[in-house]
């Protein structure tokens, strides 16, 4: 059975709307939110950059029923695993007052975020050796023992965590390749993407075990050219080529390298649906499904967020439920 989520896009939205569309995703019957951790949005028209923790200590404390994920956090530059094994932990136990799950999604990360404090960005298999020890820093600090860790890349000196939840949530492992693939496999209890990717076979031959997350990305509308606009407008990032997502540094050289992308770029793309018809939502969902996700969640691009709270209340989810 697929679970259904709802981004929580915090490149787009100020943190006190954020904390209002998860309410109104709870109230819709979304089982699931997703708020993803940025420093800075992809261009400059997003508008928005809220710390994700603080968001979530609002969400924790306007919402009742629905689960929450971060899609995802990289725990390896920009703030050390010692702190967010805090932050997770905290936030987690917020939320298991009112038997609401959380997961805590990891990845290797952009430097668009993770440069901001002059540190050096490292090739992808540092920072996936970095995410490793990251993982076991904070899984030790989750234990409630004093720490001392002293690794390649993290020191941690006399640390213990006073705030744990009974219960410490999955960590979910980000994956878009086959090496990350395998390594999540390996430390995660669950797997993180965006897209249909097959990856996920990749991490289910690999061992790999646990809630299997994707991000579908539409963008609803009165018309597709309305759509078409708004996406082009709003999110012409996620149609750029090859490894510029985490390889470029500001907002405004992605400014730059969207230039590229051409409105009919965006009509054309499985990535991205345009479509109004429900039917093409409905099979874009499914898409995942098949492609073996079991918690598939949608991020609306752009201002308007109610028009997507009232399709899929009315015709997206009850064809899954």
């Amino acid at each position: 059975m697929v679970e259904f989520g709802y981004t929580l896009s915090s490149e787009e939205h100020a943190p006190t709307d954020l904390v209002t569309h998860a309410v109104r995703a709870e109230e819709v019957g979304f089982d699931f939110v997703s708020i993803s951790d940025h420093f800075h949005p992809w261009i400059r028209q997003q508008g928005h950059a809220p710390f994700a923790w603080s968001t979530l200590g609002g969400v924790a404390a306007a919402t009742d029923d629905v689960d929450v994920g971060v899609g995802v956090t990289c725990p390896i530059v920009r703030v050390h695993p010692a702190i967010l094994a805090q932050a997770s932990a905290t936030v987690a136990s917020m939320f298991e007052t009112s038997d609401q799950q959380f997961y805590f999604g990891v990845g290797t990360g952009e430097n668009l975020n993770e440069h901001v404090l002059g540190d050096h960005w490292p090739p992808h298999h540092v920072r996936l050796d970095m995410l490793e020890e990251a993982i076991d820093v904070i899984r030790k600090l989750w234990t409630g023992e004093m720490v001392n860790h002293h690794g390649d890349h993290y020191t941690v000196e006399n640390a213990k965590l006073f705030t744990l939840p009974e219960e410490t949530p999955p960590i979910c492992v980000s994956a878009y390749g086959e090496q990350t693939a395998r390594k999540a496999a390996e430390l995660g209890d669950g797997f993180w993407s965006v897209g249909p990717q097959d990856v996920v076979e990749r991490f289910e031959r690999e061992g790999g075990d646990g809630p299997k997350f994707s991000q579908l990305t539409v963008c609803y509308a009165d018309s597709e050219d309305e759509a078409v606009d708004i996406a082009h407008e709003h999110w012409p990032n996620s149609l750029l080529p090859g490894q510029l997502a985490t390889e470029l540094a500001t907002p405004k050289f992605f400014e730059q390298a969207c230039q590229m992308v051409e409105k009919a770029d965006v009509r054309e793309t499985d990535s991205i649906v345009t479509d109004p018809d429900p039917q093409a939502h409905v099979e874009s969902v499914q898409e995942f499904v098949d492609a073996g996700y079991d918690h598939v969640y949608v991020h609306q691009i752009g201002p308007e967020q109610e028009k997507l709270f009232d399709l899929y209340e009315d015709e997206i989810l009850p064809k899954f439920q």
